[in-house]
């Protein structure tokens, strides 16, 4: 990485950039991985998993489960890889086992159906893995493509039918296909927890889900930021503080968990203690609801809809509250004085229908809105 160009400021536009170049290889810390499942053990047991996006050999989603797979009682563990990472021999901690991978970067499958203590130790660890899977000829498969979909694509024929014989699908897919992902894993009535940008949620066909109930966020990351190892080949020039030359991290300060699993947040209510005013809570123009700028602000005793900031969905209980819609994250063409009814959700593409507050001095736009309503107002 020469120069140390400043291409962004933070590390949402990092990931907007690295999405729209179709540059997906980010690939997940075991500590994460282990701080989001533990909210969801009693979910996983005697179920079948399948982590469709990761490369056996390197995926920490694969190395989590392989290691707990008797303490979780998974039935069985399934990992797909679409190529060969390029992160072999260098970031990721099962090429402590290199060499029993299948010659050349073909994209292949692992299944395991029992990990025995063979050391006889009395844990599962790596040399229990490894002699699983050099010794269990049946664990590994090469993967071919059909035509339309490369060898190892999630959504060719042979991914398709390891996705039917799921239960759970928990893996980092790629960022630049996570509509198509997301879509596939609800027509086949999984249940999942995947990593996406939080900025997925303003997506039509994601907020829809949202809306519906039947996808939010999950426990979330610690500290509100995520790192995740790229390739040494592939580092690319992010802004300052944002990737890390020593630990080969990048940051992203808006990356969430999604999932339609529950855990004990989505039961948290959010502590109310403002009282609504008109002078504290402007109205929008183009909207029917009042502003409130913060989750802290959100008033004990208004009946009315409110727009409040995206990150309302860490806090989200659907028995305290209601979604009505959502305003356009976007406006490059200004702004339109018509009303528009809370229950109005904007189409994807109209960038007129951002939520303005009317000032002294003009039209003021806010960032993306939630429009959400009180559930039992007392």
């Amino acid at each position: 990485m020469s120069g140390h160009r400043k291409l962004a400021s933070s590390g949402n536009k990092a990931l907007s950039k690295a999405k729209s170049a179709k540059q997906d290889e980010f690939y997940t810390q075991l500590v994460d991985i282990e701080n989001e499942l533990k909210h969801y053990r009693a979910q996983l047991k005697n179920r079948v998993v399948l982590c469709n996006c990761d490369d056996p050999y390197e995926s920490n989603f694969f190395r989590y489960f392989a290691l707990n797979f008797n303490a979780l009682g998974v039935k069985r563990l399934i990992a797909t890889s679409y190529a060969g990472s390029n992160v072999a021999g260098g970031l990721l901690p099962l090429t402590e086992i290199e060499g029993l991978k299948p010659e050349g970067r073909e994209p292949y499958a692992i299944e395991i159906n029992e990990v025995p203590d063979v050391n006889n130790d009395g844990a599962i660890d790596l040399a229990d893995v490894e002699w699983l899977l050099r010794n269990d000829k049946n664990s590994c498969r090469t993967l071919a493509g059909d035509g339309e979909y490369g060898a190892g694509d999630f959504r060719s024929i042979q991914c398709v039918e390891y996705l039917k014989q799921a239960d759970v699908v928990v893996t980092n897919p790629p960022f630049s296909l996570f509509r198509e992902y997301v879509a596939q894993l609800v027509e086949f009535k999984k249940s999942f927890l995947i990593i996406e940008s939080k900025n997925a949620a303003t997506y039509k066909e994601i907020f829809k889900l949202i809306r519906e109930d039947k996808l939010w966020l999950g426990r979330g990351f610690s500290a509100g930021n995520a790192f995740f190892a790229i390739p040494s080949d592939q580092r690319r020039e992010f802004a300052h503080g944002v990737y890390n030359e020593q630990t080969g991290l990048v940051k992203f300060r808006n990356v969430g968990w999604f999932t339609n699993m529950d855990h004990e947040g989505r039961h948290e209510e959010i502590p109310l203690f403002r009282a609504y005013s008109e002078n504290d809570y402007p109205r929008y123009d183009n909207y029917d609801a009042v502003e409130v700028s913060k989750i802290a602000d959100i008033p004990a005793n208004f009946e009315g809809a409110m727009g409040v900031p995206i990150t309302f969905l860490d806090r989200y209980n659907p028995k305290q509250f209601e979604i009505l819609g959502i305003t356009d994250r976007d406006n490059n063409s200004g702004l339109k004085t018509r009303e528009y009814t809370a229950l109005e959700t904007p189409n994807a593409g109209d960038l007129n229908r951002r939520a303005a507050i009317r000032m002294p001095e003009g039209l003021k736009s806010t960032y993306a809105r939630l429009l959400i309503k009180r559930r039992n107002v007392p």
